[in-house]
C-alpha cells in the first residue's frame, strides 16, 4: 500500500510540474496553445513520475538484497 501511495504522489508531483512548464511554453504562443501545452505537459510529467518512482523502488529492492 505504501508503495502505491509513493508512486501516486510521484506521478502527481511530476504531472503538476509538467503542466506548469507546458502551459508556460504554450502561453508564449497563444491562449489555446497554453491549454494544450498544459495538458500535454501533465501527461508527460505523469509518465516521468511513474517511471521514476518505479526505478527508485527497484533500486531500493536491489540495495536490500546486498
Amino acid at each position: 500500500m505504501r508503495g502505491q501511495l509513493k508512486v501516486a504522489m510521484s506521478r502527481a508531483k511530476y504531472a503538476a510540474m509538467g503542466a506548469a512548464v507546458g502551459a508556460a511554453v504554450g502561453g508564449a504562443i497563444s491562449r489555446n496553445a497554453a491549454s494544450t501545452g498544459g495538458g500535454v505537459g501533465a501527461l508527460v510529467g505523469a509518465i516521468v513520475g511513474e517511471k521514476r518512482a518505479s526505478a527508485v523502488e527497484l533500486a531500493d529492492k536491489i540495495k536490500e538484497r546486498t
